[in-house]
């Protein structure tokens, strides 16, 4: 009979039902996914902190630019001050919710009972609950991904006030770190590149919002720059670290050894005691710290690596290409996110001592933190996610598909190759860098095993929205 299952019961009835029962499965959803999302930061007492969290939170006070640290992420942490930092976590949480179910929505997938679902499965398998946990700009890497994609692709599929929701997000995004605007931009020309073969998937209208969000979160960060620092420029550290990173690969002693004495070089005396890692020249006891740290090596450090790139090209390629695949399979949860971060905790005692009694409270603080246990399901579903979905998006091309999934699977490969790309050869490889990405792609594989094993009569019914 025309309108039946097979089991009888008609497919309108069956709406009917499900839209009956789903004012209560909306608010259940809209309820346990944040607390879920926030549970580490729940049982931890107070938001989690990182290596890099007082470097952020210290921009409002200090008046002036350091590296790699945004002045627009330290303007957010201040505004949650007030509430241990509480507030934060809020929107942490409910972007990342609100941005889940409108990529569900778009891929005609919404409903309550599959997002709390999948946010159950990416909180248990992946890195986003303590990303979400987290005072640092790594949540904001994955979602921006998400939000561009809904942006460019989806913009017929949402109304006008969502748009300008993803707009706004996706430029403060691309402004909480230079290497999220980085590969949000990376997105945007591969996007107009591929443009003239997918003239009936890509609008132009939708390149424009997305390409135009990354130059809105450069004015927003250089904006920020100059009313906290008096100063109209970008960021600093960028040669910094690309020193590092050159230093890590052998490049910097063998330029030493090279052009020492002639160049009369700071570094030229230290060329034979130079320290094995970046982190450790950066970060630790090293002769960085006697020869002024960037504000006395920062000219120097750009000056060897602009000229090492011209002198060893090949070298240098081997190295990004080598750096990069390192990057990719760097994915574990967790790094940088302990009890030892003096830095962050002297930050905190130096301009929010009403905070100090709650922090040192906190598990963290008392070295209850161990990702070890984590990572061994982390890890595993992190790699097999990132294979899949590039075997997807392989297959896809090969076949010339340019669906809606294929899209999607094409958009976070790029996503995870530009990360890889521009934090391993710039950064160096760190697990850091990958985990706040890849989980982006376990959320791929969930949608694409719906689509493969979902039962074929389910009643297709995509007005859920949060």
């Amino acid at each position: 009979m025309v309108g039946k299952t097979s089991g009888g019961e008609g497919i309108t009835t069956r709406i009917l039902r499900a839209r009956a029962a789903e004012p209560a499965w909306v608010w259940a959803t809209a309820i346990a996914i944040p607390l879920m999302l926030l549970a580490p930061a729940l049982w931890n007492g107070y938001p989690l902190l990182q290596w890099d969290t007082g470097g952020y939170l210290a921009r409002w006070y200090e008046g002036y630019l350091v590296p790699s640290r945004s002045t627009v992420f330290g303007l957010y942490l201040h505004f949650g001050e007030g509430s241990n930092f509480w507030i934060n976590l809020g929107i942490q949480a409910l972007a990342t919710l609100w941005i889940l179910q409108l990529t569900l929505r778009v891929l005609g997938m919404a409903k309550p009972l599959r997002l709390l679902g999948m946010s159950l499965a990416l909180t248990l398998t992946t890195a986003l609950p303590w990303l979400s946990s987290m005072l640092l700009t790594d949540i904001f890497a994955g979602l921006s991904v998400l939000s561009l994609f809904l942006l460019v692709l989806h913009g017929d599929k949402i109304s006008g006030i969502e748009k300008f929701a993803l707009f706004a997000f996706t430029a403060f995004a691309a402004a909480t770190h230079s290497a999220t605007l980085a590969v949000l931009l990376g997105l945007c020309c591969v996007g107009w590149a591929a443009r003239p073969f997918l003239r009936d998937r890509i609008a132009v209208a939708g390149l424009v919002q997305g390409t135009l969000t990354t130059v809105a979160g450069a004015a927003m960060l250089l904006s920020a720059n100059f009313a906290l620092s008096g100063e109209l420029a970008w960021t600093p550290g960028g040669y910094g670290v690309a020193f590092g990173r050159m230093l890590q690969d052998g490049i910097v002693a063998r330029y030493l050894r090279d052009h020492c004495p002639e160049q009369h070089l700071k570094l030229c005396p230290y060329r034979d005691q130079l320290p094995a890692t970046a982190d450790q020249f950066l970060w630790g006891n090293s002769m960085f710290n006697a020869l002024g740290r960037f504000k006395g090596l920062n000219d120097e450090m750009g000056f060897i690596a602009t000229h090492s790139l011209a002198e060893y090209p090949l070298w240098q390629a081997e190295a990004a290409i080598v750096a990069t695949a390192r990057q990719l399979v760097h994915v574990a949860t967790g790094e940088g996110t302990n009890g030892w971060i003096p830095h962050t905790y002297g930050i905190i005692e130096r301009y929010i001592p009403a905070q100090l009694k709650p922090m040192r409270a906190a598990h963290q603080q008392h070295w209850d933190l161990n990702f070890a246990g984590v990572n061994w399901l982390h890890v595993p579903v992190a790699l097999v996610s990132m294979s899949l979905v590039f075997a997807m998006f392989a297959s896809a091309v090969f076949r010339r598909k340019a669906d809606d999934l294929a899209l999607f699977t094409g958009t976070v490969s790029l996503a995870l190759l530009g990360n890889a790309f521009v934090c391993g050869v710039i950064s160096g490889p760190h697990d850091r860098y990958g985990a706040r990405m890849v989980w982006v792609a376990t959320f791929v594989m969930l949608i694409a095993a719906v689509r493969r094993f979902g039962r074929d009569d389910e009643p297709r019914d995509d007005s859920f929205s949060l």
